[in-house]
């Protein structure tokens, strides 16, 4: 079985209602160019100051998701909704929330984002998701007609442990909508992201921020699309868009079948 995937590259603003415009003609330019999956990068539809981001917040029945839900169902595609701040019940802080949905606007998938975001880069880049954000706290997959998909989001990404439950749990393709720093994506995206695709022998759909943001530093960009052999099949370049591939699940089994590094795991 093979189709067509899609990852978008933006680079997010304080304005929600542009933001999401432009991420619908994106979606829309995707699924005309035969995708039918399309995945959206980290805080896709706001990104602001921290002192506005609870205003900005929403429920899972908000209006973004209610957007995302409708494209599903009127292109007939799958949507991977990358990353929105959802509202926290009860919380003074939010969820950093990627949902997947179907192309009948269900929501498939809802993964809270587990790894937060807390770092000092060399002085140059000061950032803590947490004093904003609550960590989730479960893994999440779902099953789907190209078979099963694993969530995460971003910063997921250093902690292979994640994704190795992921792949133990059948999942066949993994999202990793991101919002990477330069600093850090210069030095460790292509080889982080390369690095699950081969050792979980899973498709890597990963699709990013780039270019200035309103924190003061730049994200990396360069969203890609992986093979389980480790081979970039896409990536962007620096600006706004969208990178297509074809996602082979007869090759992803062939290339399981003839190197069973998945089957000799002897820890799980």
């Amino acid at each position: 079985m093979t189709f067509l995937a899609a990852a978008i590259q933006l680079s997010t603003k304080d304005d929600k209602a542009a933001n999401l415009e432009k991420s619908e003609h994106l979606i829309r330019l995707a699924a005309a160019r035969g995708a039918h999956l399309v995945a959206l990068p980290e805080v896709f539809n706001w990104r602001g100051k921290r002192a506005e981001e609870a205003a900005a917040a929403e429920s899972l029945d908000g209006v973004t998701l209610t957007l995302m839900a409708g494209l599903a169902r009127e292109l007939e595609i799958h949507i991977l909704a990358g990353s929105i701040t959802e509202r926290a019940s009860g919380q003074p802080k939010n969820y950093n929330t990627s949902v997947l949905i179907d192309p009948d606007g269900r929501y498939l998938a809802v993964y809270r984002k587990i790894h937060l975001f807390d770092v000092d880069l060399l002085g140059r880049v000061t950032i803590k998701e947490s004093d904003a954000k609550v960590a989730g706290t479960e893994v999440v997959s779902a099953e789907t007609s190209f078979g099963r998909i694993g969530l995460s989001v971003c910063y997921d990404l250093r902690f292979p442990e994640l994704y190795r439950r992921l792949a133990f749990a059948g999942a066949r393709i993994l999202t990793i909508p991101s919002a990477f720093t330069f600093p850090t994506g210069e030095a460790h995206w292509d080889v982080l992201i390369r690095s699950r695709a081969i050792e979980n022998q899973c498709y890597v759909i990963a699709p990013a921020q780039f270019g200035p943001n309103v924190h003061g530093f730049s994200d990396y960009g360069n969203s890609m699309i992986v093979d389980p052999w480790g081979r970039v099949l896409a990536r962007a370049a620096d600006m706004e868009g969208v990178v297509i591939a074809p996602i082979d699940l007869d090759y992803l089994e062939r290339v399981r079948r003839e190197l069973p590094s998945l089957a000799h795991a002897r820890l799980r």
